[in-house]
């Protein structure tokens, strides 16, 4: 086993509880943690034998552009998206933050860490 790691990925979206959040926008940051057997592309040195880094970055790309109200929803999408691409996909781990939340205080980001093993 071993894992894939796409860590950082930074979009300004429309997600939020709330219709003005909706309207203005906001910045996120998307973790994605691939949990796969990777010994087959490690001896052949072959992108075809592994999950391609930057169809993982398409598909949390396009689910960041449609509107959502909850982060654990982006999550879960994310999630689901990645499974139906990938069968060789063991486990994922997708965490979704939102800087700046609208709580009425001081706060840098609200997070959501959503896991699933197949």
């Amino acid at each position: 086993m071993g894992q894939i790691a796409l860590e950082g990925m930074e979009f300004f979206a429309y997600h939020g509880h709330f219709d003005e959040e909706q309207k203005i926008g906001n910045k996120y940051n998307i973790d994605v943690f691939i949990d796969t057997d990777l010994s087959r592309p490690a001896s052949s040195d072959n992108l075809k034998d592994t999950i391609d880094y930057g169809k993982i970055y398409e598909i949390v790309k396009l689910v960041m552009s449609k509107k959502h109200r909850l982060l654990e929803h982006v999550g879960h999408e994310i999630i689901d998206d990645i499974k139906g691409k990938f069968s060789s996909v063991k486990k994922i781990s997708v965490e979704v933050s939102k800087f700046n939340p609208p709580i009425g205080g001081v706060c840098h980001r609200a997070k959501v860490k959503l896991e699933e093993s197949f």
